[in-house]
């Protein structure tokens, strides 16, 4: 069970943190007993209640080895082969991604995404907005998560990423 203050992937709303764990009192007397999480999105002014024994996926943010970690094995994750021709097949298979709550997964998605996009520009083609639309959900949620794990703004998290790996590309070829 999760506790106030801690930081939580809940389902595709991404980093929430948890108010508090506490019953309610405005629901019908059946139901007071259950127990809820008061959750806070990252971004945004609302407030999720949801019942600790949800269905909904819910998990720890990553911690901050687990995120550095991650960031150094970035160059070896591989983009995905799969590019069907229909648009429909795509959006799916691009939701796949989401559906994990992987942060590899999410690696795995920009990389692709950023990589078609990268041939389609040499080849003087604008790329599918629906393929960017992805992109930038997946950023978000992966930059918001690592921001949180690693204590600095999701801003930052991009140039963080850069640096590091630099950093480890120098060191190796010292």
């Amino acid at each position: 069970m999760f506790q106030a203050g801690d930081h939580i992937i809940y389902g595709n709303t991404g980093v929430c943190r948890v108010e508090e764990v506490c019953r309610r009192d405005d629901l019908p007397p059946d139901a007071r007993d259950t127990l809820f999480y008061r959750l806070m999105p990252l971004h945004g002014s609302c407030t999720i209640y949801i019942p600790v024994d949800s269905p909904v996926f819910m998990r720890p943010v990553v911690t901050r080895a687990q995120a550095l970690d991650l960031i150094a094995r970035i160059p070896a994750i591989r983009e995905d082969d799969f590019q069907p021709d229909d648009p429909k097949l795509l959006a799916a298979h691009y939701k796949d991604f989401f559906r994990s709550h992987a942060c590899e997964d999410l690696i795995q998605l920009i990389k692709t995404v950023y990589h078609k996009n990268q041939e389609m520009a040499h080849r003087g083609r604008r790329p599918p907005k629906t393929d960017n639309q992805y992109m930038q959900q997946a950023e978000a949620l992966l930059n918001d998560e690592l921001g949180v794990a690693l204590d600095i703004p999701s801003t930052d998290v991009p140039d963080f990423i850069a640096q590091t790996l630099e950093q480890k590309t120098t060191a190796s070829n010292a």
